[in-house]
């Protein structure tokens, strides 16, 4: 098994499952256990960041109207998560991914967004992707998934709606040369 932690998963065209149409997935941990990731090209619609620090009681807060929240994934989506650039460190807990990721998951982190002393570049996210042992590996086997190297770029400054084909991109496809039915030769 590869591990595919701080890597992306490009969600191939034809995904069954309408959550993961066109998305693409920061994978933060993966093993034999099974695997975890944040999708981070799909803004929430009903879910901002004011809300969140109302709903959360932060206080000291400065502007945060410009400051989106995103649709991690289907799982557990009142849990909510910071994948970040690492210049930030939780006293609670941070998880660092790789060396240009990590992710945290305490109030602290928000609280310290909400007072723009968080981390430089950041994607809040409600919920998560997982997998549980062998499924992802056999989703990928199904072409349901490919796979690229992760970047800052692409993760944090690439706008929501240019993320997909930007990774399929970086790769050298284009997404009118993808099918959505698996080939036999």
């Amino acid at each position: 098994m590869t591990d595919l932690t701080g890597q992306m998963l490009i969600a191939m065209p034809g995904m069954p499952d309408p959550r993961f149409e066109h998305s693409l997935i920061y994978m933060c941990a993966h093993s034999d256990e099974g695997a975890m990731g944040l999708i981070v090209n799909k803004p929430s619609s009903d879910v901002t960041f004011e809300n969140l620090v109302q709903q959360l009681s932060i206080e000291e807060v400065g502007d945060v109207s410009g400051i989106r929240v995103h649709f991690g994934g289907p799982v557990e989506l009142g849990r909510g998560f910071v994948l970040h650039s690492p210049d930030f460190r939780s006293e609670m807990t941070t998880l660092n991914v790789d060396d240009g990721f990590a992710m945290t998951a305490t109030l602290d982190v928000l609280e310290s967004i909400a007072r723009g002393s968080g981390p430089a570049k950041r994607l809040i996210v409600l919920g998560y992707a997982g997998w549980g042992p062998g499924q992802l590996e056999g989703e990928i086997a199904a072409n349901g998934w490919l796979i690229c190297d992760a970047s800052s770029d692409l993760v944090f400054d690439t706008a929501d709606g240019d993320k997909w084909e930007a990774a399929l991109g970086s790769l050298g496809i284009s997404p009118l040369a993808l099918s959505s039915e698996g080939g036999r030769a």
